[in-house]
């Protein structure tokens, strides 16, 4: 197309988009309902991904201490795990400090614990493993290693949870791309309908031009631009109500939930999420016009 031409386009467009304007809300609308669903997904997915990686960069074993044990006890108990070649280092907490912690992590919410007993918390060692010895296996043989020493009356690591999280971030991967392909596949053929509409109504405008020599790409350019233009909106809307939705769950996390880090620290997605949002958007708007104009610009030839 000259350059010349897309002046035309665009005052086809301008008119296109005014003429029908609630279509073209109801179809963007569409759109960004379904992006949002895909966002909604991806949103989960990368903050459970990273709730993942940190508890791997931070994997440690909690071990608790019997109650009778002594000062002295404990610091030899202390100094023999930290002996241990896979140990990087080994933090007590008395139970005073677990009560301390215990009541910050519950915040607002830690008038629930009036009454109770503040040494109701065993005391216990925090024992980091070294990132070279983060293997499943390896943490779990450390982990069976300390439940035979005398003084620990439980052992709790959390690769069972990293196992099951890993899961749950790769049933998300999935769910993503197979209820996303499910739902782009409705909006095509939703955009793909408006366009065979607009070009129905626009049937008399296209022949004259077709008469007087107008070009298949100056016929068909409006069409693909109203298509990108729906798209990319859509898109556009469906990031800007993910971007409201991590705003009020920020808002609305629940303590314990945020007891797990990460998850009472949502994460919006990042540039990469947001454009590969557009361009999806911008594709299905620009691909179900395209199909549209394909089957009616046969139809007219023959």
């Amino acid at each position: 197309m000259k350059g010349s031409q897309w002046g035309l386009v665009g005052r086809r467009v301008c008119s296109s988009l005014w003429a029908r304007l609630w279509t073209h809300v109801l179809t963007a609308g569409t759109m960004a309902v379904a992006l949002f669903v895909f966002g909604a997904l991806m949103l989960a997915q990368e903050n459970l991904q990273n709730l993942l990686t940190e508890w791997g960069d931070q994997i440690q074993i909690n071990a608790y201490l019997d109650k009778g044990l002594g000062t002295g006890e404990v610091s030899l108990l202390r100094d023999k795990i930290q002996s241990f070649p896979e140990v990087e280092r080994v933090r007590h907490i008395s139970r005073e400090q677990a009560w301390k912690d215990f009541r910050g992590a519950l915040g607002a919410h830690s008038n629930v614990l009036e009454g109770l007993p503040e040494d109701v918390l065993p005391a216990s060692f925090e024992v980091f493993v070294k990132p070279a010895y983060r293997d499943g296996p390896i943490v779990e043989a450390l982990a069976n290693r300390l439940r035979k020493e005398k003084g620990l009356t439980t052992v709790e690591y959390p690769q069972e949870w990293v196992d099951r999280l890993s899961l749950v971030v790769l049933a998300l991967h999935w769910a993503k791309w197979v209820l996303g392909g499910i739902l782009f596949i409705a909006v095509f053929f939703i955009v793909r309908s408006t366009v065979a509409l607009a070009i129905l109504a626009q049937k008399d405008e296209i022949e004259v031009m077709q008469l007087v020599g107008a070009t298949e790409e100056l016929i068909q350019a409006p069409f693909v631009v109203e298509g990108l233009i729906q798209g990319f909106i859509g898109a556009g809307l469906s990031v800007l109500g993910l971007w409201f939705l991590v705003l009020f769950l920020r808002d609305q996390t629940l303590t314990p939930i945020a007891l797990f880090g990460s998850l009472g620290q949502l994460q919006f997605i990042d540039w990469r999420g947001i454009a590969l949002i557009l361009a999806i958007g911008s594709l299905l708007g620009a691909s179900g016009s395209v199909f549209s104009l394909r089957r009616f610009m046969k139809r007219w030839k023959g």
